[in-house]
């Protein structure tokens, strides 16, 4: 078994207005044991906050980055951390 991490991802470009919140989750979702949420930030970013098998959210973090995402990522900044847990599935914020 691959241990829980806590990813926290910001997310540079075009990414507001254009659904890439909505996709996060879907992807999230289809990989499973994915748990967080998606948040637009005020400065035009969007924070992707995931929880789960590290595999799982190194896969979310590599579809960021460099998958068919909406709009335009232009760079993506990742902290990892140990799980802190409270969350109920993937949300859109």
């Amino acid at each position: 078994m691959s241990e829980d991490v806590r990813l926290v991802a910001w997310v540079r470009g075009r990414v507001q207005g254009v659904g890439f919140r909505w996709f996060t989750r879907a992807k999230a979702l289809e990989l499973g044991a994915v748990s967080g949420f998606a948040l637009n930030l005020g400065d035009g970013r969007v924070q992707v906050v995931a929880e789960g098998p590290r595999p799982r959210c190194e896969a979310l973090l590599d579809w960021l980055r460099d998958g068919d995402t909406p709009g335009r990522v232009d760079g993506v900044t990742e902290i990892w951390d140990t799980p802190r847990g409270g969350y109920d599935g993937f949300a859109i914020r």
